[in-house]
């Protein structure tokens, strides 16, 4: 049973080399009174990192300039009309384009707090042996778990939610009158991207980025570790 510890602390701790330092302190964990880590230790430490760092993440973003102010994950000019970009500026629109971006980030930020509880409720359904696979698994393995058994629900619930925001920050309005302004040059292609599309599946993107991070920090740095068992499941 205390090589099944061991094999699983080393996994947790994902050493690259384990030098005799890492050693004394498994074996010394190990011996210890509480018998080494057990898979609940595991489960319920990732779930408790989970949900800070779901938590610190949906914080970070649902806020001013969340989405706006972080070039990581500001929302962009849709892709596909890059090329309604360039002629709206060429035609001394800047000033409007630019209105519009900013609008679809204010739209993200206003919708993101509704990703705590979808959160919350994966993280709750969660069993041992997921957890136990997340806490072995690579730096980004609880944000694959989360993004593969919330994306659905999110975007379902983010769509309605960043619909009636882009219409309470004029994006839309900006959307539209940019739309109408480009359709009437001539000879180019008419289109009209699905905006709320659009902007819901950015917003959830850039949520994971920072869901990502929050991971790696726990992970890796142990001023990060704000609990005795976050300390015991990921090292002191």
């Amino acid at each position: 049973m205390k090589k099944i510890y061991f094999l699983l602390i080393i996994a947790i701790i994902g050493m690259q080399h384990i030098d005799a330092q890492f050693l004394k302190n498994a074996k010394k964990l190990l011996n210890s009174d509480n018998k080494g880590l057990t898979e609940k230790d595991a489960a319920d430490g990732i779930k408790e990192a989970l949900v800070n760092g779901t938590g610190q993440s949906v914080k970070l973003v649902s806020v001013i300039d969340g989405y706006w102010g972080n070039p990581e994950i500001k929302i962009p000019f849709p892709p596909e009309a890059k090329e309604m970009e360039s002629k709206l500026r060429a035609i001394g629109m800047g000033k409007k384009v630019d209105e519009f971006n900013k609008s679809m980030n204010r739209g993200a930020e206003k919708a993101a707090a509704e990703a705590k509880p979808i959160f919350v409720a994966a993280i709750k359904g969660m069993t041992v042996r997921d957890a136990v696979n997340i806490v072995k698994g690579t730096d980004n393995a609880a944000t694959l778990y989360l993004k593969n058994t919330t994306s659905p629900e999110l975007i379902s619930k983010f769509q309605p939610i960043i619909k009636t925001s882009l219409d309470e920050v004029d994006a839309t309005r900006y959307w539209s009158d940019l739309i109408t302004a480009y359709n009437k040059i001539p000879l180019v292609k008419k289109m009209n991207p699905d905006l709320t599309l659009y902007v819901t599946q950015k917003a959830i993107d850039g949520l994971f980025i920072m869901i990502a991070k929050e991971e790696l920090k726990i992970r890796k740095d142990p001023m990060a570790r704000t609990s005795e068992l976050l300390k015991k499941v990921f090292g002191s």
